[in-house]
C-alpha cells in the first residue's frame, strides 16, 4: 500500500476535501440524520461554501489532509474551542471541528493518523486539552474517539437538521 502523508490543506485541496466530507457524511450518518438531507449533499455546493470558509479562517484554525498515492483520502480541522453558549472562541482549549475519511478507506489507519497529527499540533500550540462534538448515536465514531483517549464530559446538545433534532455529546481529553 502507498505511504500515507499528513499535511496542511491548501486551497487546491478544497474539491477533494469536500468530496471526503460529503461522502463521509453520507456514509457515517446514514440512519442518524434525515436521508433526504444526506441525498441532497453536493460536492460542488460544499466546495463553494468551503472556499469562503477556508480563505476567511483565522490562523489558529488548521485544516489537515491525509494523502495516499496523490489522492486526498481524509481531512481534519482543529482550532480554538467554540463555546456554544457565548458563540465565542475559547483559546484555552482546542477543538477537533471535523475528522472524515473516505468510506472505502475507513479502517486503514487514516483516521488514526489524522487524529495523531491533530493532537500533536494542538499540543505544540500549548493547549492543555481538546474537545469535540459527536452525534450521540454514532457508535463507531464514539468508539474511535474513546480509543484516542477522549471521554464524554457530560455536555449534551442537539442541533436541527432538515427539521429534525440531532443529539450530540461532547467528548474531552487532556493533552
Amino acid at each position: 500500500m502507498d505511504e500515507l502523508r499528513i499535511r496542511r490543506m491548501t486551497e487546491d485541496d478544497i474539491e477533494a476535501v469536500c468530496a471526503v466530507r460529503v461522502r463521509g457524511w453520507q456514509w457515517a450518518y446514514a440512519g442518524l440524520v434525515p436521508q433526504h438531507f444526506l441525498d441532497g449533499l453536493d460536492v460542488e455546493e460544499e466546495a463553494q461554501r468551503r472556499r469562503e470558509l477556508f480563505t476567511k479562517a483565522p490562523a489558529e484554525v488548521v485544516n489537515l489532509v491525509a494523502e495516499r498515492a496523490g489522492s486526498v483520502t481524509g481531512w481534519a480541522a482543529v482550532g480554538p474551542y467554540r463555546d456554544e453558549t457565548t458563540g465565542r472562541r475559547d483559546d484555552a482549549l482546542a477543538e477537533l471541528y471535523a475528522l472524515y475519511v473516505m468510506p472505502e478507506q475507513v479502517g486503514t489507519g487514516i483516521g488514526r493518523a489524522l487524529m495523531t497529527a491533530s493532537l500533536d499540533l494542538t499540543r505544540e500550540r500549548g493547549y492543555p486539552g481538546m474537545r469535540l462534538w459527536v452525534l450521540e448515536h454514532n457508535v463507531r465514531a464514539r468508539r474511535f474517539y474513546e480509543r484516542a483517549g477522549f471521554a464524554p464530559d457530560g455536555a449534551e446538545e442537539a442541533f436541527e437538521l432538515a427539521g429534525v433534532l440531532v443529539p450530540e455529546v461532547r467528548y474531552a481529553r487532556s493533552l
